[in-house]
Formats: structure tokens, sequence, C-alpha cells
């Protein structure tokens, strides 16, 4: 479909963008996880991670973006995050 490349490579080029940015929040995590570990912070906050939701699906809508798809997919990623922390606790316990 010709007629989509454009478009394709617009998306492509924001996927780039997405992943550079998810990989320094990455490193950010690493970084939190070793100061919950080192502190005896659990590592998942539901306070935190219902603010962090919240404020993401606020800008979205400011942005003139779905805010339930917004929900969704930071759900998804705050989720994920946390059981990075979990998961980097666990082994530092055990180590």
């Amino acid at each position: 479909m010709e007629i989509l490349k454009p478009y394709r490579a617009r998306i492509d080029a924001l996927d780039d963008q997405i992943i550079d940015l998810l990989a320094q929040r990455l490193e950010i995590i690493h970084e939190v996880a070793e100061l919950k570990a080192a502190r005896d912070i659990p590592a998942v906050l539901e306070d935190r991670v219902e603010e962090v939701i919240e404020r993401c699906v606020a800008r979205a809508k400011e942005k003139g973006a779905d805010g339930q798809i917004i929900r969704r997919l930071y759900t998804v990623l705050v989720t994920a995050c946390c059981d990075l922390e979990n998961d980097h606790i666990r082994k530092n316990d055990a180590a």
C-alpha cells in the first residue's frame, strides 16, 4: 500500500523516539530500584502509581489525546516497571 508509506514512516520515527524515551525511563527505574532495595522501600507504592497514571491522562487530555487509551497504556507501563523493581529488589534480597 504505497499510499500509506509516508504515514508509516512518520509513525516509525515516532516509535523510535518513544523507544529512546522508554529506555531512559527504564534506566531511571533501575536507579530507583537500587535506592528502594537499599532503603527497604516497597517497589509498589499505590499512591504513586495512581498519581503517575492520572498525571499522564490529564496531560493527554490537554494535548487532545484519548485519555482512556493513555490510561490503558500507562497502566501496562507502570505495572511492568513495578514488576522490574520487584524483580530487582528480590534479587538484592537473595544476594
